[in-house]
């Protein structure tokens, strides 16, 4: 398994959504996105999911957390639905039907749940898992630790773990009712920490240094 397995979709969506979340995230929350979007691919090849929608788990993947960013950031929705209708309005601009469209905004606000049932909505199932992945190290034995590596080396960590702990924290102190405060809760920080991943990258930076 390798990146080049998963071509970025050439569609008008998925390439707003890359440059949307350039020019207003960091770079180590947009690498966080991209990582989150092979992860998911990759959990979707090896879980066998076949009928995928590959443009809408981009989009979504890419834009999952730009609710958290000062410009669209919503005084009483949760960064997660903030970042969905970011999602909606971006994919009526591409022209998406108004079903598809909704599609984005479930997918971005599932990817915060704490389990998504793939019967219910596959694609919410994978950004959940993948975005599980890359901030908490859940399964991280799954993927092929070649691949895994590739997609670090790729687009690399960085201050992620600082950048997404001060997100939440911030969500949860002034939106205590959302999912940032169960996550905040749940020790999302610690688990940033601790997130294997965190320790790959350290590997893969002292080697090449």
């Amino acid at each position: 398994m390798r990146i080049t397995d998963f071509p970025v979709p050439d569609t008008a969506a998925a390439h707003a959504a890359l440059e949307l979340a350039r020019e207003y995230q960091t770079p180590a929350i947009t690498a966080h996105a991209v990582r989150s979007w092979l992860f998911a691919e990759a959990f979707a090849r090896v879980g066998g999911f076949d009928a995928v929608d590959h443009e809408l788990l981009y989009v979504s993947a890419v834009l999952h957390d730009i609710g958290t960013v000062p410009a669209f950031d919503n005084h009483t929705l949760s960064y997660e639905d903030a970042g969905g209708h970011v999602a909606t309005a971006l994919t009526a601009g591409a022209g998406w039907p108004r079903e598809r469209r909704r599609r984005a905004l479930e997918v971005i606000v599932r990817h915060n749940w704490t389990a998504v049932d793939p019967r219910l909505d596959v694609e919410g199932h994978l950004l959940e898992i993948a975005t599980g992945l890359d901030i908490s190290g859940s399964r991280a034995d799954v993927l092929p630790a070649d691949f895994v590596r590739e997609v670090l080396g790729a687009h690399p960590r960085g201050e992620l773990a600082a950048e997404f702990g001060a997100c939440v924290a911030d969500q949860a102190s002034r939106k205590p009712e959302t999912a940032a405060r169960r996550l905040l809760d749940g020790g999302v920080l610690a688990k940033l920490a601790a997130n294997p991943l965190e320790g790959i990258a350290r590997s893969m930076a002292a080697q090449n240094s």
